[in-house]
């Protein structure tokens, strides 16, 4: 069957996993040998010695796409093909030699109903799991690759079941170290409509969270599935086998094969979970989520605890982004008709920055030049589960170059920046939901979006260098370019009503060679230093809504737009939570690490 310790050998085995003999500590250590070796590109990572821990902890499985593909080497291409024939039916007929497996890759979507399995060989005591804490203010030790199970208490079994990859803390101040853990989810999660309908039933929600098993167990937990299709029958499908589930009278499922579960039911009330370094860059704070009380640890003989760091993009996580693209990009235009490519910027934190390619269709748009059924589509992507929770959604039209594609980041802002018109392409949803975990916004779960949306031809020579004469406002300084239109400069936090300010100084339309986006930030010599770390600082760092503003700025019939260059504010602000940095302690310990040598010296 589909167990953890067959794929760390196949790994070991084809040179991508390195076993680490050391002993290395599960506070803080380990994460930072995980990002280390993820940011060289190197193996996936079997810890043997973890101290105060009885069991092998494993990093950076899919730390690298090659590796990936790898671990799914038999299935993957099935997987695409059942893909493409669900995007297009009729193409069985036309080439029955390339979907020849599809019927043998539905089978394997069926999860499998079974009485016994390795996951109930032992049990152990809450406290005895490894207790990995990947950034020095986590509130305490993480679950960072859980596959948290529930089913709907109206309508039970694996049909109406959720699979999902939500946080669980396992120890802090607020929990009871043997019996509680905390579990954290988001907006527009599965796990929150069961929720809702077994309070609304005055029921229980039975909770089981799987650590490990097969990695397709893993990637099933964050796919982005429509609603009612159960995360267990993609799994199997990417796994080669039907998924086993331990099914007991009166008990919630378990998977058989997984190396760990933490059994229990959501307590009524709510706790403080967090603080936890997440995906965005920086820290989510502690806030009040639900508590599950444990009835029971179970695990297999030689488990494997595997676990990954989520940090400022790029990390481990990247690649499920990645993978998830590779096999839902190409249904993007049967969902929503019009768009080509959608694409969420991993380097700006995933969520806050959507970008789009969609299509004017209709002959009206050859009349007006402005956009329009552009508009239309960048509702319909809002409308899309997570997608929802975008803060910014830049959308083009792909006749206007059809050699575009989103993988271009810097040709695609070039595109759009030469052609928006600030006095009409903006338009913003305020007072809405965005990501928990960003706190750029005016409240937990709230904040504002904008919409940009750009057609037609070229209105503007983009700005490649900074011009000799260039003038500054007051307390405004250190100009840098950061891509072509693109100007990022520095101001104190004293300086407001950014929007005045350089109105005063851009009085006439700019000339040839425009900057028609200005960022002002804290630092610009890091923030223009990169592509990446000029998405992070402008998406991260502002709302729409508060911290847009431009150059003779103007609104009409409650349409918000500007005469010159656009502005965003993307300092850091009091609300803001705190940047995730390593202990310069641990720092030293894993440099000490490296110049020992030995099998992870050149990752290091």
């Amino acid at each position: 069957m589909g167990s953890l310790r067959r794929v760390v050998d196949e790994l070991a085995a084809a040179g991508q996993l390195v076993r680490l003999n050391d002993e290395i500590s599960p506070n803080l250590e380990a994460a930072e040998i995980q990002r280390r070796v993820y940011a060289s590109g190197g193996p996936a990572v079997l810890f043997n010695n973890v101290s105060g821990c009885r069991f092998s902890l494993v990093s950076n499985l899919f730390g690298t796409l090659d590796r990936a593909r790898f671990i799914f080497r038999h299935t993957y291409e099935a997987v695409r093909r059942a893909i493409e024939l669900k995007i297009e039916p009729a193409a069985a007929a036309r080439n029955p030699l390339r979907y020849w497996s599809a019927p043998l890759t539905a089978w394997r979507m069926r999860p499998k109903a079974v009485v016994r399995g390795p996951i109930l060989d032992h049990t152990l005591k809450l406290g005895e799991l490894p207790q990995v804490k990947s950034w020095p203010d986590d509130g305490g030790a993480f679950v960072t690759l859980p596959q948290v199970y529930t089913e709907d208490v109206t309508q039970p079994g694996f049909g109406k079941s959720n699979l999902g990859m939500y946080r669980v803390q396992l120890s802090g101040p607020h929990y009871d170290p043997e019996r509680e853990v905390g579990l954290h989810y988001q907006l527009h999660r599965g796990i929150g409509v069961h929720h809702r309908a077994a309070l609304q039933a005055g029921k229980p929600l039975r909770v089981n969270i799987f650590v490990g098993g097969h990695p397709a167990m893993t990637l099933a937990a964050v796919m982005p599935l429509p609603e009612g299709l159960s995360e267990l029958t993609f799994a199997g499908a990417l796994a080669g086998e039907r998924i086993p589930m331990l099914c007991r009278p009166g008990q919630l499922p378990i998977y058989a094969d997984a190396d760990f579960c933490i059994s229990g039911t959501i307590l009524p009330d709510q706790r403080l979970e967090g603080p936890f370094g997440d995906h965005l860059g920086y820290y989510s704070l502690a806030h009040e989520f639900p508590v599950l009380q444990v009835d029971q640890v179970y695990h297999r003989e030689g488990a494997i605890w595997p676990f990954t760091v989520v940090g400022r993009p790029p990390q481990e996580d990247t690649t499920f982004g990645q993978l998830i693209h590779e096999l839902t990009g190409p249904i993007i235009p049967t969902v929503l008709p019009g768009i080509r490519e959608v694409h969420a910027v991993d380097a700006a934190g995933v969520h806050p920055l959507l970008l789009a390619i969609g299509s004017e269709r209709y002959m009206p748009f050859h009349a007006s030049g402005r956009p329009q059924e552009l508009l239309t589509q960048a509702s319909a992507i809002l409308g899309q589960g997570q997608m929802s929770l975008a803060k910014y959604l830049l959308i083009v039209n792909q006749y206007d170059n059809e050699q575009l594609h989103l993988h271009d980041i810097a040709g695609f802002f070039e595109h759009l920046l030469a052609r928006v018109d600030w006095r009409r392409d903006l338009h913003f949803h305020t007072c809405t939901t965005i990501d928990t975990l960003d706190y750029s916004g005016d409240g937990f779960n709230s904040g504002s979006k904008v919409v940009i949306a750009a057609v037609g031809s070229p209105i503007r020579q983009l700005a490649r260098e900074l011009p000799p004469d260039l003038r500054l406002p007051g307390g405004v300084n250190n100009p840098r370019v950061a891509q072509p239109g693109i100007l990022i400069v520095e101001a104190s936090r004293e300086v407001q009503n950014l929007g005045e300010v350089f109105s005063q100084l851009w009085s006439g339309p700019m000339p040839d060679g425009e900057f028609p986006l200005i960022v002002v930030v804290d630092d610009s010599e890091f923030t223009a230093r990169t592509l990446n770390n000029f998405l992070w600082v402008t998406f991260t760092r502002s709302n729409p809504a508060i911290d847009i503003s431009g150059v003779r700025e103007f609104t009409r019939h409650r349409h918000w737009g500007c005469d010159g260059p656009l502005i965003i504010d993307a300092r850091i602000k009091p609300h803001h939570a705190p940047p995730l940095i390593e202990d310069p302690q641990v720092t030293k310990k894993v440099d000490a690490l490296a110049a020992r040598g030995g099998a992870l010296a050149k990752w290091l």
